[in-house]
C-alpha cells in the first residue's frame, strides 16, 4: 500500500481523509478538525483544494470555507512586518523610535 499525502504539513494521507468521511465527517470543517489538514505551516494553501475535492467525490459538502486560526504562538505585528530587527538595531545604536 502506498502512502499518498493529502497534507504534507500535517502528514494527512488520502486514506485518512477517506476513513474520516466514512466515519461521518462529511463537511469540510469537521473533516479538517478530525484529520488536521490545513492546520500546518501553510495553513491550507497547499492542501485545502485537494481535500475538498476528495470530500465532494465521496459525497460530502465543501461549500463553506474552513475556519482560519491565528498563529499558535503570539507574535508582535512588528515581527510580521519585519520591523523587529530594525527596532533592535535602533535600540543597540541608541536611536530613539520615530
Amino acid at each position: 500500500m502506498t502512502k499518498t499525502l493529502a497534507c504534507r504539513c500535517e502528514d494527512v494521507t488520502l486514506h485518512d481523509l477517506e476513513d474520516a468521511i466514512a466515519r461521518g465527517y462529511t463537511d469540510i470543517e469537521s473533516l479538517k478538525r478530525y484529520t488536521g489538514f490545513g492546520t500546518g505551516w501553510c495553513q491550507g494553501k497547499s492542501c485545502v483544494a485537494l481535500c475538498a475535492r476528495v470530500l465532494v467525490e465521496h459525497g460530502g459538502n465543501a461549500a463553506l470555507p474552513i475556519t482560519p486560526r491565528p498563529p499558535v504562538h503570539p507574535i508582535a505585528l512588528g515581527q510580521l512586518a519585519g520591523l523587529a530587527d530594525v527596532a533592535e538595531e535602533d535600540e543597540r545604536s541608541g536611536r530613539r523610535p520615530q
